[in-house]
């Protein structure tokens, strides 16, 4: 993963499409910009000459990002340009902006804010009230429930006018109305909750408004595409009267639509002020020529996008390798035996590739395959630092230190490390409370009136103490918050229990606890620098790392294979990428099959254009015959994708016997590449015959398979469906060469599908 050097070598010279766009100065622009179109380049370079050529205070400069990490990227990459100077220009996500905003009006603090543990507690405790079962994974449920929730409060839609995909209206609203009720009893407050009330406190409050309208008079917002609606009517009202709002995306990355990203934002941006300026970036600093032909030759398959070619000075590059394996094992061996390959001799580094999938569990024949070949590698977006135990009970420790009234955090630390205090204790004390109309910890304070605590009082006792001693030594300013580590670690003894472990595990333990020290030490630092506008406090620390986002950093030194979804890979490069699974029903998903409209294809197909494009040199598009689900063997068409490149692009090989052998699973030759161990190897020529013209599903051009005749159900039959089950057909009409079917399923209810997608069974 790079984004890099290469790319500030590239762009000293501003090509004249850059030029212009930086040299902006008053009312709204729209930057198209396109994969490896240098669009950090141009934004950093906009606000240096505002300040230096415009006279712009800086502290009236608002750049808004998706995620920490890339905010901390701009802020970086801004000040090499201006001499290392920290000028007060605001980097920051919409997240971090809109809490600042509330704690100004609100007084909210970081303990405030929802964690995802507890989120997900939330949301198991709202199911179970409804005593809804009919649900295959549970947590695969709640993922999907915890978007459909997001979704609702980004696009500002009322609970009773959305209809859930993942369960019964009914189910849905009772479990999104005791999630709230939790969220509001416990003065919580979520992401999404951030972007609502900023929202409606700028509607209710044209003072507070105008305030922050005089605070941030020139914004400029990166990946434009992927804001919700909500987010986009708050920044339209900060950015008012002036319009001075500079924004750079590409609608053919538009790939979070399941976060509640709307494209209509970037496509109807020009509506909404028309006199916007805009600027189409177009030529690519990062891949071959053969890469970005494939890209647009499969993206212009979407109507629903602004018209943009990418191209590019560099060379025509390698031809795209497209390998079809027998399954899963056969795909995941191959990938992992080239990547041994080019490292072992060509000189690559492991760092130099990444294999792209659809969904993460996809991941686990690639791990298993890797270990086999002693490849290092990482998943992305797995855990999180943050949600790694370690870390969680010592920032328990801060949180109970900064809040003794967070029950959640007390409890969670009341024994660890280990004092003796036992469950039946810790019950005894938590209803103590609750009679008492106290806090756990207030409880924790009486434990010698408790009944039953008496042997464990003492030890209770000796906890309190060093919460009590650590908050006064903070509050008299006796500690600086890593010297508050340092106590910690050391009056708990939870350094000394790990080093004492002396296993491998403990020792990466400890490693990500000396993480947590850089982190707080870092902190530290930035607040007691000149531009600083806060000192360096508990209450701040906690607050800085709760906005953190769950996958903002990948190591760029580590030597590791990296293995994510495609959807992890936005904004990143590899010189040697391998998409894999590029087969109907998995890439694009059965989910965008389904679905009436050409949305969600378009979506998928948006998907793939952002895969394709995250190759610098080497691009493998991979799929397999057959593939396990469900612990049934599954037969998928190659995907319709790959039948939208150019044949004369690809380099055709095919993948390893798949026939059965005795007690031994398909393997193959390490030394080999996967262009000297798959043949006949064939590289097409331009007018070359498309050789899935026989596929119906991916003929060139086409968007939708077509029915084989009418089906063999009508209105009033009992029907299965694969993923909603039993239901009744209410309706069936036609729709061009396919068929209109309306289904009132027993779980689900009603549903309208596409016959041939839906692949309904009739039950006799």
């Amino acid at each position: 993963m790079r984004v890099l050097e290469r790319e500030l070598n590239c762009l000293m010279k501003h090509s004249k499409e850059q030029q212009i766009a930086i040299d902006h100065v008053d009312g709204p622009m729209m930057v198209l910009a396109g994969p490896g179109a240098g669009k950090t380049t141009v934004i950093t370079h906009r606000v240096k000459k505002l300040i230096e050529k415009e006279g712009v205070n800086p502290a009236q400069i608002l750049v808004v990002t998706f995620s920490k990490a890339a905010a901390v990227e701009m802020r970086e990459r801004f000040e090499k340009i201006t001499d290392g100077r920290r000028l007060p220009v605001r980097f920051g996500t919409f997240h971090s902006l809109f809490f600042q905003v509330l704690r100004n009006a609100y007084h909210y603090e970081a303990k405030d804010i929802l964690s995802q543990r507890l989120k997900y507690r939330f949301l198991e405790e709202s199911l179970m009230e409804t005593e809804y079962d009919d649900i295959e994974d549970r947590s695969e449920f709640l993922e999907e429930i915890e978007k459909e929730i997001s979704r609702i409060k980004g696009e500002g839609i009322e609970v009773e006018n959305y209809y859930s995909a993942s369960c019964p209206e009914a189910i849905f609203r009772q479990i999104y109305e005791g999630y709230q009720s939790r969220v509001q009893k416990n003065h919580y407050l979520d992401f999404d909750d951030m972007v609502c009330y900023t929202y409606e406190l700028f509607r209710a409050r044209p003072d507070i408004l105008a305030g922050w309208q005089k605070r941030f008079r020139y914004i400029l917002i990166d990946e434009f595409q992927d804001i919700n609606r909500l987010q986009y009517a708050t920044i339209q009202m900060l950015a008012q009267p002036e319009n001075n709002l500079f924004i750079v995306g590409d609608d053919d990355q538009s790939i979070y639509k399941f976060r509640g990203a709307n494209i209509m934002n970037i496509l109807n941006f020009e509506k909404v002020f028309p006199q916007a300026e805009v600027i189409r970036l177009e030529q690519n600093y990062r891949s071959t020529k053969r890469i970005l032909e494939a890209a647009n030759e499969v993206i212009r398959h979407n109507a629903s996008r602004k018209a943009k070619t990418l191209w590019t000075d560099q060379e025509e590059g390698e031809p795209i390798r497209y390998v079809q394996f027998g399954n899963e094992y056969e795909e995941a061996a191959g990938i992992a035996g080239d990547i041994a390959e080019k490292v072992r001799n060509q000189g690559a580094s492991y760092s130099d590739f990444a294999v792209l999938y659809r969904t993460n569990a996809q991941s686990r024949v690639f791990e298993e395959k890797l270990v086999q070949e002693s490849i290092p590698y990482r998943i992305v977006g797995a855990i999180n630092f943050y949600s790694r135990k370690e870390i969680k009970d010592i920032l328990c420790y801060l949180k109970t230190i900064n809040n003794p009234a967070d029950d959640i955090a007390v409890k969670r630390i009341i024994n660890v490390p280990k004092r003796g205090i036992g469950a039946t204790t810790i019950q005894r004390i938590t209803n103590y409370a609750i009679d008492n109309d106290m806090s756990f910890y207030e409880a924790l304070m009486q434990a010698d009136y408790i009944d039953g605590c008496g042997r464990a009082a003492t030890k209770i006792f000796s906890f309190v103490t060093l919460i009590e001693r650590l908050r006064h030594a903070l509050d008299d300013d006796e500690l600086t918050l890593t010297e508050l580590m340092d106590e910690i670690f050391e009056a708990t003894g939870y350094v000394k229990d790990l080093e004492a472990e002396e296993t491998v595990e403990a020792n990466a333990r400890l490693e990500n606890l000396d993480a947590l020290v850089n982190k707080v030490a870092q902190y530290q630092t930035d607040c007691e620098e000149e531009t600083s506008d806060e000192a360096a406090s508990l209450n701040g620390l906690l607050e800085n790392i709760a906005l953190v986002a769950d996958i903002d950093t990948v190591e760029d030194d580590a030597e590791q294979v990296l293995l994510m979804t495609i959807h992890s890979a936005k904004g990143l490069e590899f010189p040697n990428v391998y998409v894999c699974g590029m087969e109907e029903n998995v890439f694009p998903s059965a989910m965008a099959l389904y679905d009436l409209s050409d949305d969600e294809i378009e979506e998928e197909r948006r998907l793939c254009y952002v895969a394709i494009t995250r190759a610098m040199k080497n691009l493998t598009l991979t799929c397999a015959m057959q593939r396990m689900k469900n612990g049934q063997p599954n037969f998928n068409f190659p995907s319709r994708f790959i039948s939208e490149i150019p044949r004369y692009l690809l380099k055709q090989t095919q993948g390893v016997d798949t026939r059965p052998r005795a007690n031994s699973r398909p393997s193959i030759d390490r030394t080999a590449t996967l262009d000297d161990i798959f043949s006949p190897a064939k590289i097409y020529s331009k007018g070359s015959k498309n050789p899935f013209a026989g596929n119906p599903y991916i003929q060139k051009g086409a968007k939708k398979p077509e029915t084989n005749g009418t089906p063999d159900y009508g209105e009033g039959d009992s029907v299965y469906h694969i993923k909603f089950g039993n239901g009744i057909v209410r309706s069936l009409k036609p729709l061009g060469s396919d068929y209109e079917v309306v289904v009132d399923f027993d779980t689900m209810g009603q549903r309208k599908l596409r016959a041939s997608f839906a692949k309904l069974l009739k039950i006799k």
